[in-house]
């Protein structure tokens, strides 16, 4: 189209509402049956190259990390909701050019009168 008059701030990418079945809590009815989360991750990363090129190859691949996720969560056991954040926020940082994430998990019907509750998680690139 036209060359840029702008810089391009980073990229913001969110996987929303992702729903699992793991095994997480410290009561015996939830080490021995698996419970319902919903994750939520929001990934910033320079889009530059990728917005220019039109490549997949110069894209994040969120699909990939998705499936890291899904695969992670699903086959590992929690004791905490924030270990269970502080690892898919892992999974999150792992691409090299992934700047910053955020990881929401909610656990729903964890209290008796509330919808979920949930832990969020953010880190950094440095």
């Amino acid at each position: 189209m036209t060359s840029q008059s702008y810089q391009l701030e980073p990229a913001t990418i969110r996987i929303k509402n992702l729903r699992l079945r793991t095994y997480i809590g410290i009561k015996e009815e939830e080490i021995n049956n698996r419970q319902d989360v919903v994750i939520n991750v929001c990934i910033r990363y320079d889009a530059e190259r990728a917005a220019s090129s039109d490549d997949m190859d110069n894209a994040l691949n969120y699909r990939t990390i998705t499936k890291a996720i899904i695969h992670y969560v699903e086959e590992h056991r929690f004791h905490l909701l924030e270990k269970l954040c502080q690892e898919v926020l892992d999974i999150a940082l792992t691409h090299r050019d992934v700047l910053e994430a955020w990881v929401e998990i909610d656990k729903p019907h964890a209290l008796r009168f509330a919808d979920s509750v949930s832990m969020e998680l953010h880190g950094r690139r440095y």
